[in-house]
């Protein structure tokens, strides 16, 4: 009977909707996609910020009164973009939100949040993120499997800020140090991340099913000769000029002559748009700039060519998104683009010269109709596949077992001398993130080695175990 038993999932992530950021968009997709594949028992984790948090995060001062009012609105949201929801539970752990990272951190050992008997396998979105910090149970010993998902290039964000390449040199080695003391095997999305330890490249991310219907009427739109696009050229990203606006503005300044027949729409929320649209009406070229809105939004159905220099993201959702759709899309030959190279409307430059002669070519030509296969590689169902696959978590496997490695007499293996050197590595950093002082001087939230006790009011949790 125990081996018949479903083997328990349970996907933590630092960012839950309605804050729309890929960590709360993603996450939530692969644990419906991996339950809906019926194999696992799957419970998604995410935060749960105070009320002075969820002003500071969450759209148009958007508050729940509790983690059951939010589930809700999640499980809607998703309900609305695949339908009818395959069965998963929603779990919430205190977190806090930093405005200095822009990012929510975990307070108190969030491993606590699934119970032992159901630790088979953990998987970390955003492994170094999630365990900077950590204090308490290692995560590898309360789970039999523990698969990290790198999302985010810490790095080149860090190195745009003051000082960079110092702070970017220290954190590159503190996130291989933890990613290696906490997970087994960690999955980078794309080239463009760090190289860590036990690490595979594999894009494990999908796009809203919402955006292959799109582009499904696209194609009988082109198949039928039909027009199907009768705009020109976009970009939407959050409005900060890591975000791919300080790359575009630059190439769009560098060559107003040869661009002059162009005409642009930016769509964008965030810190920088007031720079960027008075940025953009310096221009001598036809640019307008709009407030952010959702990618699926009837607006940009016919639009014909996405442009999206960005070379921050890991692998960039609205590039997938607009490929899904049916677009043209010009991006930069960079290691996060590497998965669409495969799409023929995927059009890559290498100079300026070049990112001029695509644009204009793709604004003169229509999008190549997708076929089945490409279109499958953009799905959800697609990603989760390849999630399966290279996590090593397909049903069959015995999780957690490892074949017995050969005893000698007073001999200790190399395995086991490694194992015991990653255990007192853990056991540092297990010391070091239970000071506080350390803890304030690497950057966390201050009186987070625990939640506070509003929090676990809000959550239903006894303070005091």
């Amino acid at each position: 009977m125990a081996g018949k038993q479903q083997q328990r999932v349970a996907i933590f992530t630092t960012a839950s909707l309605p804050w729309m950021t890929g960590t709360a968009v993603n996450p939530l997709f692969r644990a419906a996609y991996l339950a809906k594949a019926g194999n696992w028992e799957v419970t998604l984790v995410v935060p749960w910020l105070s009320k002075a948090d969820q002003i500071l995060v969450y759209p148009n001062k958007m508050k729940f009164s509790s983690p059951t009012e939010q589930e809700a609105y999640v499980r809607r949201w998703l309900e609305e973009r695949i339908g009818v929801l395959p069965g998963f539970d929603i779990k919430f752990y205190p977190g806090k939100f930093s405005t200095e990272k822009r990012s929510i951190l975990p307070a108190g050992d969030i491993s606590e949040t699934i119970s032992d008997d159901k630790a088979d396998i953990a998987v970390l979105e955003e492994p170094e993120h999630l365990t900077w910090y950590h204090h308490g149970r290692r995560w590898k010993t309360k789970f039999q499997k523990v698969i990290g998902v790198v999302h985010t290039n810490y790095l080149e964000y860090v190195k745009r800020e003051k000082n960079g390449y110092i702070s970017a040199f220290i954190l590159k080695h503190i996130n291989s140090w933890v990613t290696d003391i906490y997970c087994h095997k960690v999955i980078r999305l794309s080239a463009a991340t760090q190289d860590v330890p036990r690490s595979v490249i594999c894009n494990v991310h999908g796009v809203n099913p919402k955006f292959i219907e799109i582009g499904k009427l696209k194609h009988q739109q082109l198949c039928q000769k039909e027009q199907a696009f009768f705009k020109g050229a976009y970009y939407i990203g959050k409005m900060v000029w890591s975000k791919g606006y300080t790359e575009l503005l630059q190439l769009l300044h560098n060559h107003q002559t040869e661009l002059s027949g162009l005409k642009m729409e930016l769509y964008g929320s965030g810190e920088d748009s007031d720079e960027v649209k008075a940025s953009a009406e310096q221009l001598s070229l036809n640019i307008r700039v709009y407030p952010g809105r959702d990618h699926g939004d009837s607006i940009f159905h016919d639009y014909k060519v996405f442009i999206n220099p960005s070379t921050t993201d890991v692998v960039c959702t609205t590039t997938a998104e607009a490929l899904a759709m049916g677009k043209i899309v010009i991006c930069a030959n960079h290691p996060s683009n590497e998965f669409f190279k495969r799409f023929p409307n995927c059009h890559m430059y290498n100079t300026e010269k070049e990112f001029v002669r695509l644009t204009m070519k793709a604004l003169s030509q229509e999008p190549i109709p997708l076929s089945d296969e490409l279109r499958h590689e953009l799905s959800w169902e697609a990603a989760t596949e390849r999630f399966v696959r290279v996590a090593d978590i397909a049903p069959t496997k015995s999780v957690g077992q490892q074949a017995p490695s050969s005893q000698h007499f007073m001999h200790i293996s190399p395995e086991e001398l490694q194992k015991n050197m990653e255990q007192a590595s853990a056991f540092f950093h297990n010391t070091i993130s239970g000071i506080e002082a350390a803890r304030c001087v690497f950057g966390a939230i201050p009186n987070t080695l625990q939640p506070d006790e509003q929090q676990c009011k809000e959550l239903g949790w006894n303070l005091w175990g």
